[in-house]
């Protein structure tokens, strides 16, 4: 029984601690799955001839067990007719069949503990199987998230983006030093103020409008107002 060899494989599997190891538990809870059922259907397949054989060793421990009752039974009326050499025959049978019943019973018993063996399995591997299942959409959601989450992180911390970023600072930093270098040039480009000429024109400004004065004086003499 090729499935019997992977009783202690089966029943020892911690699909659970399996999947918390697992690199990507959103895909291997799949393939666990799937494997779980492969396994689970050899289970089946097999279960049938276990129990079969299980049933049947039970019957020959039957048969054999009644059949000694009754060359015990034959020796005992042997006895009563007062033939010791029948009853010895009878006895003789039995011891026979007895030990042939020891055997059947080892077959029996080895029968019986495969056949729970394969009932252990199969319930194993349907608790398994329905345990996965009810986590399978658990994982897969907290999976997506976690994707989203890495990559929202990604965009957060993008190298490029920040790069741009730092790239237009220095640019903007650059102009701004530019600018102040024009105006200053501007300012020591401008001629410095000559105080003399301005206060030259002042007092040339004032010369002008007493001369508009006498001769507006003038005119008003000559026309008598």
């Amino acid at each position: 029984m090729g499935i019997l060899n992977r009783f202690t494989t089966i029943m020892k599997a911690n699909i659970n601690a399996l999947l918390d190891k697992a690199e990507d538990p959103a895909k291997m809870v799949d393939q666990y799955l799937i494997d779980l059922n492969q396994s689970l259907a050899e289970v089946k397949n097999e279960t049938a001839g276990v129990i079969a054989e299980e049933k049947r060793t039970a019957r020959l421990v039957e048969k054999n067990a009644a059949e000694s009752n009754r060359m015990e039974s034959l020796a005992k009326k042997a006895l009563q007719a007062g033939n010791e050499d029948d009853a010895r025959v009878f006895l003789a049978k039995k011891q026979q069949i007895d030990a042939t019943g020891e055997e059947l019973k080892k077959a029996a018993d080895a029968a019986h503990a495969n056949a729970d063996k394969m009932r252990q399995m199969h319930d194993k591997l349907v608790s398994d199987i329905d345990g996965l299942k009810t986590r399978r959409e658990t994982i897969k959601a907290k999976s997506a998230v976690a994707k989203t989450q890495n990559r929202v992180n990604g965009l957060v911390g993008n190298d490029k983006a920040e790069g741009a970023i730092d790239a237009f600072n220095r640019m903007e930093a650059k102009v701004d030093r530019d600018l102040d270098t024009a105006e200053a040039m501007t300012e020591l480009n401008e001629q410095p103020v000559d105080e003399a000429e301005e206060l030259e024109r002042k007092y040339a400004g004032a010369a002008n409008d007493s001369a508009v004065e006498d001769e507006l004086s003038r005119l008003k003499s000559e026309m008598g107002l």
